[in-house]
C-alpha cells in the first residue's frame, strides 16, 4: 500500500475532517519511503518506539502522541533531533491522529475502554466525555479490581463520601481531568480519566464522587490497538503494537 493512500484510508475510518481543532497535525507527520507492509503501532513516538521500529525494518509507525505540538519550541535539537533524524535515515513513514483517536465512535481511546470495562454507553457530557451504564450496581472495589486487571495499571482513586455500590460512570482518556467540574452536574457515581490534578481531590470529596485516574498511557493504549488490527484484518497489513509501558 502507498504511505499517502494509507492516510487516506484511515483518515476516512477516524472521520477526520482537516478543520477540526487539535494540538498537533493528525496523519502523515513525517514522509518516509512510498510503499507500506510493515507497521509499528504505539502510544507515543518516544526514543524508544523508534530504535524498535528501526530493528524490526518498519515501513511505517502510527501513534496516539506524535510531534509537532502546538506551544512547543519550533526549534529541532537534542532528544527531538535524534528522533527525527532516526526517521529520516531510516526512511520510515510516521503517523499520528490525535483527538480523532480519542472519539471515534468504533475504534477510539474512550469506546475502548467502554467495552473493556463493560459499560453500555449512552451518550456524552460534552465532546470528549461519555457517559453511560453498568449492566447492574457493583461494588466499586470490584470496580476498581477490574480496571486494574485489564488496563494492567493501579489507578489512583478519590472516593470519600461516595457510594460503595456504583452505576453510572463518566470517563475521558488521557488528561480528562479538567473535565471534572462539568461532569459533576450529571448525577454520576464515578469519574474515570488518565491524569489528576489537585483540586480532583477536593471536588470528589466534597460532591460524594468516585474519580478514578488510571494513567495517561493505560487509557490511550485501545485505539491504536484497535486500528491496527483493522488495518491487518482489512487491508493484511502487517501490524505490531508495541507497549512502551509508562506510569503517567
Amino acid at each position: 500500500m502507498k504511505n499517502k493512500e494509507l492516510e487516506i484510508i484511515i483518515n476516512n475510518k477516524l472521520n477526520y475532517k482537516r478543520n477540526i481543532q487539535d494540538y498537533i497535525p493528525n496523519g502523515l507527520q513525517i514522509e518516509g519511503k512510498k510503499y507500506i507492509k510493515n507497521i509499528i503501532m504505539g502510544v507515543s513516538a518516544c526514543q524508544k518506539l523508534l530504535d524498535i521500529a528501526v530493528k524490526l525494518k518498519t515501513d511505517a509507525i502510527i501513534v496516539h502522541h506524535g510531534y509537532f505540538w502546538k506551544n512547543e519550541s519550533l526549534v529541532i535539537k537534542g532528544y527531538k533531533k535524534k528522533r527525527i533524524s532516526t526517521i529520516l535515515i531510516n526512511n520510515i513513514n510516521l503517523y499520528s491522529w490525535h483527538l480523532p483517536l480519542d472519539l471515534n465512535k468504533e475504534i477510539g481511546n474512550n469506546i475502548y475502554l467502554a467495552k473493556i470495562l463493560n459499560i453500555n454507553i449512552k451518550g456524552k457530557i460534552n465532546p470528549f466525555v461519555f457517559y453511560g451504564y453498568l449492566k447492574k450496581k457493583i461494588d466499586i472495589k470490584k470496580f476498581i479490581l477490574k480496571i486494574k486487571n485489564k488496563l494492567h495499571r493501579t489507578p489512583l482513586h478519590f472516593s470519600k463520601n461516595a457510594p460503595k455500590k456504583i452505576y453510572k460512570i463518566a470517563w475521558c482518556s488521557g488528561a480528562g481531568q479538567k473535565f471534572f467540574e462539568e461532569v459533576i452536574n450529571f448525577n454520576i457515581d464515578v469519574f474515570i480519566t488518565g491524569e489528576v490534578s489537585e483540586m480532583n481531590l477536593h471536588i470528589a470529596s466534597e460532591n460524594g464522587i468516585h474519580f478514578i485516574s488510571a494513567g495517561h498511557h493505560a487509557t490511550e493504549k485501545g485505539g491504536v490497538i484497535m486500528l491496527g488490527n483493522w488495518l491487518k484484518k482489512k487491508f493484511k497489513l502487517k501490524t505490531n503494537f508495541i507497549n512502551i509501558n509508562n506510569p503517567v
